[in-house]
């Protein structure tokens, strides 16, 4: 991963979005529901106040409005603190 995320910060690539289909119509891109799950692609060291609990590889959900959207060689990625997390995924 070229993209290191400094301090407390994380860098998550969203699940996609599920495609729903409602009595044959199909619901467009832009009106599906934004991802609420991902995975921690890198991350970074934490700070003296907090430790770095995440990992590279762990399932997360976070809330619906957390994080700044980037886009880097086409992928579009989520970068957010930890606190931001909701959970991780067992």
């Amino acid at each position: 991963m070229k993209i290191q995320p400094l301090a407390d910060r994380v860098l998550v690539l969203p699940a996609p979005a599920e495609e729903k289909t409602i009595g044959g119509i199909i619901i467009p891109d832009t009106a599906k529901e934004k991802p609420l799950q991902g995975e921690v692609v890198a991350a970074g060291k934490g700070t003296k106040d907090e430790e770095m609990i995440l990992k590279v590889g762990d399932k997360v959900l976070y809330g619906k409005y957390s994080g700044t959207e980037l886009e880097f060689e086409g992928v579009k990625y989520l970068m957010m603190r930890q606190s931001d997390v909701l959970a991780v995924l067992a």
